[in-house]
């Protein structure tokens, strides 16, 4: 609310009835809207054009492009960001007849904006707000309509209608009026789209807010308005809101779907994949003008790390759960070593016994996760000193029978350890096609934004090559042979940028490649920090 007050209070200050507030105005509202409605009473002649004065500074006032890549006398650029012009004359008071030729609305408009053939100053002050309609605005249309009453137009609701003037009141008896309305209204509703970026990105309310704000900022300061610098002003806040939202969907995500820990490797790696997946379309579909990938990349580096903050915990309950179950399990027998059962004669095969039904029922328990076999490992060594004690009390075993018990330990323990390392292994195999995953998801991801910002660029350069070619034509069938062949550079220029679109765009996709691998060494560095890398 603070930015809109703020806005409207710098606005204010264009309010002040001057030619330059008026060209700013203009300016803004050019810059701002998708559509853009003029509004003026009685006819188009060379008086209405010259009230239409600011659409000659429109080069001087908005910049595309900062200056150091944009040359200023480079019409395509305002081509492709200009809306639609559609041009309302109230209080019309001609037959739409062209040298007695009844013609439509546009062919009205179209007629009033014919240039005249001449170097005199006088014929380029004739043509140049002319010209300036033809190259800026492109797309246009126009509507006229018959004024009411003669005068007191202000009261017009409350005027009775034999006071009206007679052909409006004829024009309305045909419906005339009202269909131009509706004609109007039905143009206007859908023919306008939303405003968009270049690529097709279309700008949300606050976002507008944010272009507002920013141009007026801009012009309050004395400088010129840039859409490039003030797009990727916009661009970081909203990249920066989408990595905040990209993470916090994986985190919900996570949270709720990730309720009982702990759990095997494979499975919280296919929700770890999916949350993914998900957090990245939010991303995706949030961001834009995202240069050389910095808030992917951020992206990528904050899921990475929250997916292996939650292996660590997965990791650190399956200890804790693989410990109390040990703890537990083993009860019985620290009894019997306490008492001295296992001391007796006989005493080392029952401890074997109850060693192996011990480790046999641990392995029947479900629900251990990921540590199973590393916590098995680790108690297995802890016990070996106590075997070998009371294997060496033992009193019916020989001393050859104790080295072949001894040798069937180490061998049992062994056993044990590589399964360990096992696990371990998985575990970083896991994260290696969790890494592998990741790559060609974003890939995927971005290869499909690319595309689509391509085609909308596409689009928007097809669309201005339409009309450079639409307005080449129709100077070439006015003798205007030297305008034609400069309107000619342009197109060639333009049939360049389409060949150039696809191409930047392979180099995003490489220069993204080498991003990721960057990410995922610093990832795998992380996971190496607590799975450890195996013996």
């Amino acid at each position: 609310m603070g930015d809109i007050l703020w806005v409207a209070e710098q606005y204010a200050c264009f309010l002040q009835g001057n030619q330059k507030n008026d060209s700013w105005i203009f300016a803004l509202a050019v810059l701002l809207s998708s559509s853009l409605v003029y509004n003026s009473m009685g006819t188009i002649d060379q008086y209405a054009l010259e009230k239409l004065y600011f659409v000659t500074e429109l080069t001087e006032l908005i910049k595309v492009k900062a200056s150091a890549d944009f040359h200023e006398d480079d019409e395509i650029e305002y081509l492709k960001i200009f809306p639609t012009f559609v041009w309302c004359v109230r209080d019309f008071s001609l037959e739409l007849k062209i040298e007695g030729q009844v013609v439509n609305q546009d062919g009205y408009l179209e007629h009033a904006l014919l240039l005249k053939k001449g170097n005199s100053k006088k014929v380029m002050e004739y043509n140049l707000p002319r010209q300036c309609i033809r190259n800026y605005f492109p797309k246009r249309k126009c509507f006229v309509f018959v004024r009411p009453v003669s005068r007191d137009l202000h009261t017009v609701e409350h005027v009775p209608e034999q006071m009206l003037d007679q052909s409006f009141v004829q024009e309305c008896q045909k419906t005339v009026i009202q269909q131009r309305a509706a004609e109007f209204c039905k143009y206007i509703h859908e023919t306008s789209q939303p405003k968009c970026l270049q690529g097709g990105h279309i700008i949300t309310g606050r976002m507008l807010g944010m272009l507002a704000s920013s141009y007026v900022s801009a012009i309050a300061t004395g400088a010129v308005p840039c859409l490039d610098d003030a797009v990727t002003s916009m661009a970081r806040m909203e990249n920066a809101v989408a990595v905040r939202l990209a993470s916090d969907h994986y985190r919900q995500q996570m949270e709720q779907q990730v309720v009982n820990m702990p759990m095997e490797t494979r499975e919280l790696s296919d929700i770890h994949g999916n949350c993914e997946k998900e957090a990245l379309g939010v991303f995706m579909q949030r961001s834009f003008k995202d240069q050389h990938q910095e808030y992917q990349k951020q992206v990528v580096s904050d899921l990475a790390h929250q997916y292996l903050a939650v292996c660590q915990k997965n990791q650190q309950l399956s200890v804790e759960k693989c410990q109390v179950l040990l703890q537990s399990l083993s009860t019985e027998m620290h009894r019997k070593l306490q008492e001295g059962v296992y001391t007796l004669p006989g005493g080392y095969r029952l401890y074997v016994t109850d060693r192996n039904a011990l480790v046999s029922e641990y392995h029947s328990t479900p629900g251990k996760g990921i540590q199973a076999e590393v916590v098995l490992a680790e108690f297995l060594k802890r016990k070996q000193i106590e075997a070998d004690t009371i294997l060496q009390a033992e009193k019916k075993l020989s001393e050859a029978e104790k080295l072949l018990a001894s040798e069937a330990d180490k061998a049992t323990l062994m056993e044990q350890v590589n399964k360990a390392r096992e696990e371990e292994l998985f575990q970083l195999k896991q994260l290696r096609e969790d890494e592998r995953r990741t790559n060609e998801e974003n890939l995927r991801q971005m290869k499909v934004k690319i595309v689509e910002e391509r085609e909308e660029m596409l689009k928007e350069q097809e669309r201005a090559l339409e009309s450079l070619m639409a307005e080449q034509k129709a100077v070439l069938e006015k003798g205007f042979q030297e305008k034609a062949e400069l309107m000619e550079e342009q197109i060639q220029q333009l049939k360049h940028q389409e060949q150039q679109t696809w191409a930047g765009g392979l180099v995003d996709i490489i220069d993204f490649m080498g991003i990721l691998r960057s990410i995922f060494n610093a990832a795998r560095a992380f996971a190496t920090s607590f799975i450890g890398e195996p013996d």
